[in-house]
């Protein structure tokens, strides 16, 4: 099939990352395809993650659970959802039931909402859930995570105590303004080893999720398998304009 003759921004900003991902992995002595990137699309329109899906890439994330939910249904059943926001439990229902191809939570930060994910896959009767242990690397009270002391008792509660989800790895975002991501990162390596530990696992089946637009060749340098870019490949967030009340 011939390619457009003009190829959408997203797509080319795509193709740039994905060189620069390549290149991070290459730099620091790891296989590329070993790195996923996700490829958050919050407040972006569905024709644009369809033109980014039809230049190969299957693997989406998104932040809030009505846009996934109002999304995925509009779009090709083959794509590896990840939802990357803070889950509360109220609506681990709706996403799970919403987007039967969620291949990942990242962001589990408490035992009840692990709880919840358990028994909502299990209800609904689907394959077993692949989530992420969000950690707090930054010390920020503004965000989600359970602090870096606490990863290895909230990994074994998933591990040993939710027979429906899969422990995969841990997940954290660094700082707004990039100053610290260095020890972020480093923390979240800290804490993956004595998960590994801990549990028994192996280090290479522990996914590190870290790196966002502003800092995934560093992260990916540092061990992570997973970044979320968003802004990098999309553009700015469209954020609608708050209507006076």
């Amino acid at each position: 099939m011939a390619a457009p003759a003009i190829e959408g921004a997203a797509v080319t900003a795509l193709r740039s990352v994905m060189l620069r991902v390549r290149q991070a992995a290459e730099r620091s002595g790891r296989r590329p395809e070993l790195v996923r990137v996700v490829a958050v699309s919050k407040t972006k329109p569905i024709s644009l993650i369809r033109e980014v899906y039809d230049a190969g890439h299957r693997c989406f994330g998104e932040n809030y659970v009505q846009e996934i939910v109002d999304k995925a249904p509009q779009l090709p059943e083959d794509i590896k959802w990840h939802f990357v926001g803070h889950l509360q439990s109220n609506k681990v229902k709706t996403l799970l039931s919403g987007v039967p191809n969620l291949a990942m939570v990242h962001g589990v930060d408490n035992e009840k909402v692990a709880n919840y994910l358990d028994r909502t896959v299990s209800s609904i009767g689907r394959n077993p859930l692949k989530v992420l242990v969000q950690v707090n690397t930054s010390g920020e009270v503004s965000k989600s995570g359970v602090e870096p002391s606490d990863c290895v008792e909230l990994a074994k509660h998933v591990k040993l105590q939710c027979p429906n989800l899969e422990f995969s790895g841990l997940m954290t975002i660094g700082m707004p303004d990039y100053t610290s991501t260095p020890d972020n990162f480093r923390t979240l390596s800290n804490c993956k080893a004595e998960v590994c530990k801990a549990l028994g696992m192996a280090e290479e089946q522990c996914e590190l999720s870290m790196g966002m637009s502003g800092d995934f060749e560093q992260a990916i340098e540092m061990g992570s398998t997973s970044v979320r870019i968003g802004s990098t490949i999309f553009g700015p967030r469209e954020y609608p304009k708050k209507h006076p009340n």
